[in-house]
């Protein structure tokens, strides 16, 4: 049930839900809190003028299980870059273990240097191992995400990470009132490596599927060489984790429709929409890019982006984590699209 204050849930008489934001998305822990009937707690968060970030919880949180809604992404209109984000939650985590929080789990739907997860090259971190290693020597019990960019990261983690995805949720936008229904679609992969997730969604959609055949010749740069599967007539939906600089989406747009698709439409789970992210969809043959709100969209989007919020999902899942249900059944078990 909830306080009188709506501040958090009971569980018996000894637990409670407790939900905090950093400064990251806070309109997406404001998003979860109202689903949950849960108010964000107070705390205090603040960069000081030597650009060390101070953090303080402003109520009991002893005994608490403490959910703190945090991607590791940028926010303008907070003034916080990716690593401030990334280092904010550190010292969230630490200071609720040191106030004797029941458990302490990191929602982190936008999992910070998820794509740096491998050796590329000699001499190279493996940044997202370093990310794991350092949210739990900091202390926390659990973490809460969504659509990792390789569904291998949960290897890096000792304690439990609930992997959720967008996809069903992207998919039902396009069958929806304002979606495609009723158009011959083709679900487009952008890469080899996307392909079981885009299958996923085809199967939904009940779409055909076709590969781009890309190459990366240096970071951040994308070439499309050819289509593989048949694209001609029908209206093409590429699907894909990530949108960063989105020239690789550009890139994608480009190639089928010159291999003669109808419409072309994209969808996505994280926004990141970096650098020339914007000018390049703009220029892009995309009549429609749908994304969720993992990650704020700084001002100027285009207006072709739709924003599809994943605080219900995000919401269930914290909602079974607090009464140790089954996660999974939120997607009858079918939460693993790699």
């Amino acid at each position: 049930m909830t306080t009188s204050d709506g501040s958090s849930l009971r569980l018996g008489h000894d637990t409670r839900l407790m939900l905090f934001s950093g400064r990251a998305n806070p309109a997406l822990a404001d998003a979860i809190g109202a689903r949950l009937g849960v108010a964000p707690g107070p705390v205090t968060l603040r960069t000081f003028s030597n650009d060390e970030v101070y953090c303080r919880f402003e109520e009991s949180i002893r005994g608490a299980d403490v959910f703190l809604v945090q991607p590791m992404c940028g926010n303008a209109a907070t003034g916080v870059n990716a690593n401030d984000a990334f280092l904010e939650l550190l010292v969230m985590i630490d200071a609720a273990v040191g106030a004797s929080a029941h458990r302490v789990i990191a929602v982190t739907p936008w999992y910070g240097y998820s794509r740096q997860d491998k050796k590329s090259a000699a001499r190279e971190p493996i940044s997202a191992r370093v990310v794991a290693r350092t949210l739990e020597a900091v202390g926390v019990d659990r973490v809460l995400t969504m659509d990792l960019h390789a569904g291998q990261l949960q290897g890096f983690f000792q304690v439990p990470v609930d992997h959720m995805t967008a996809l069903m949720m992207l998919a039902d936008h396009f069958t929806g009132p304002a979606g495609l229904a009723g158009e011959d679609l083709v679900v487009v992969a952008p890469d080899a490596g996307r392909v079981k997730l885009n299958k996923q969604f085809a199967t939904r959609l009940g779409a055909g599927l076709a590969i781009l055949d890309k190459e990366r010749p240096q970071q951040q740069v994308a070439q499309i060489s050819q289509v593989i599967g048949d694209v001609r007539g029908r209206t093409a939906i590429i699907v894909d984790d990530i949108i960063d600089t989105a020239g690789t989406l550009r890139a994608a747009g480009e190639a089928v429709a010159r291999a003669g698709a109808k419409r072309v439409v994209a969808a996505a789970t994280h926004a990141v929409f970096s650098g020339k992210a914007y000018e390049n969809l703009a220029a892009s043959p995309l009549e429609r890019i749908v994304v969720t709100d993992t990650i704020p969209l700084r001002p100027g989007a285009p207006d072709t982006v739709h924003v599809v919020s994943c605080a219900p999902l995000l919401a269930d899942s914290i909602r079974r984590i607090f009464t140790n249900d089954s996660v999974s059944e939120v997607f009858g078990g079918k939460n693993h699209p790699f």
